[in-house]
């Protein structure tokens, strides 16, 4: 049962976008800034994500012909031009997720905010408009994010965890729609194995790793809620277990009764219902 449940395009029962974080070797840059670009184990697993992973993820989309929304760092989308421009060809949303995967809660305010400004100008450089939506580096967003991301006029978030479907985040400063994610449907914890960055999971088959997704996929489906995986392509994009995860969509996609949809529509579409949507206030400003 889903308490506030919201109505889907006609023929749909529910919304899903497979979403990506294409990181690429900024996280290791940023673990390691002194020496990172000499640990070349990790700088190349993290390469072959825009550059081997995301052309074999689109071409999936095409021939599923479905449009779904990557988040990149922009360090990443300039050191990887070619891999934005293949992701516009292809319709996709590209969303903001900082500059160089940095924690916003590692710099000052001061510091944060030009970074996240530089992010922007990259974007609209590289893409033509203005990101609609933002996803911050391992889900930490802070007040400060949520009213920035107001303040800039983006249509969502998708960082914060406070409901399963689609939601209306209320701040000093606004409004924001919120696409929440979750652990349970994020591909690090069966996939990651990243000593340098202090990661160490029990690496799963891709059967058994992608398990997790298909039986959040059959509750949703079940309750006509919001399915909203977070993949990395240099993880989940890795040959055997995109074989796997293809598989598995292509009947779901051919069913016809999910709706898959880029991030920014599905937040439209949950900007229109505002009044079914529920609400969770952000305060700004010191703890109590």
């Amino acid at each position: 049962m889903l308490l506030h449940p919201l109505p889907w395009p006609t023929g749909k029962r529910l919304a899903a976008s497979i979403t990506f974080d294409v990181d690429a070797d900024s996280l290791i840059r940023n673990a390691r800034p002194d020496d990172g670009h000499l640990r070349l184990h990790p700088v190349t697993m993290g390469r072959y994500g825009p550059t081997v992973a995301v052309p074999r993820i689109l071409d999936t989309w095409q021939r599923f012909g479905i449009r779904q929304t990557f988040f990149m760092p922009a360090w990443v989308m300039e050191t990887y031009p070619a891999t934005v421009e293949a992701i516009l060809k292809g319709g996709h949303e590209i969303g903001h997720h900082s500059w160089r995967h940095e924690d916003p809660l590692g710099h000052s305010d001061d510091r944060e905010a030009e970074l996240f400004g530089r992010a922007m100008d990259t974007h609209v450089r590289m893409t033509g408009t203005k990101p609609r939506g933002y996803r911050a580096p391992v889900y930490n967003a802070t007040p400060a994010i949520i009213g920035r991301l107001i303040d800039e006029g983006f249509l969502y978030d998708s960082s914060l965890m406070a409901d399963e479907i689609p939601y209306l985040m209320r701040h000093p400063k606004g409004e924001i729609i919120e696409l929440p994610p979750h652990w349970g449907a994020d591909d690090w914890p069966p996939f990651a194995h990243f000593e340098e960055i202090g990661y160490l999971m029990p690496v799963r088959a891709p059967s058994d790793g992608i398990r997790a997704f298909q039986e959040e996929y059959a509750a949703m489906h079940a309750a006509g809620g919001f399915f909203m995986p977070v993949l990395h392509p240099f993880l989940t994009g890795r040959l055997a277990r995109w074989a796997a995860m293809e598989a598995w969509l292509a009947p779901l996609v051919e069913a016809g009764d999910t709706w898959f949809a880029p991030l920014e529509e599905i937040a439209a579409h949950a900007a229109r219902h505002r009044d079914l949507l529920r609400v969770d206030t952000i305060a700004e400003g010191d703890p109590a």
